[in-house]
């Protein structure tokens, strides 16, 4: 079972678009956060306990995620999209992208 969870600022736009549209493949669960103080849902130590897989979506997520969570992430596999603030959740052009550089993770 994959765990992936997905991490953005404000867990608004990003982070919830990749959970919402990888949480239907079979052996995937997904859960999101942000990291921003105003995020949505705030980032927690428990998803990062709980996460085989962390997705972050620009750089400055994952300085933010070690400076953070040092202990929680040690022997995490920690992937960076690289998927600037560009997009409107749900948006077919943010999906597209998330499947191209997520998908290949799980064989999506």
């Amino acid at each position: 079972m994959i765990r992936a969870l997905f991490i953005c600022s404000r867990n608004r736009l990003r982070s919830p678009t990749a959970e919402q549209i990888f949480s239907t493949l079979q052996g995937v669960e997904t859960d999101s956060a942000g990291l921003a103080p105003d995020a949505d849902v705030l980032l927690s130590s428990e998803q990062i306990g709980w996460a085989t897989h962390i997705f972050v979506m620009e750089k400055s997520h994952q300085r933010r995620l070690n400076q953070r969570f040092t202990a929680a992430i040690k022997n995490k596999k920690i992937i960076c999209l690289n998927i600037p603030d560009d997009y409107q959740y749900m948006q077919p052009e943010l999906i597209r992208l998330l499947e191209k550089k997520a998908g290949g993770y799980w064989g999506g």
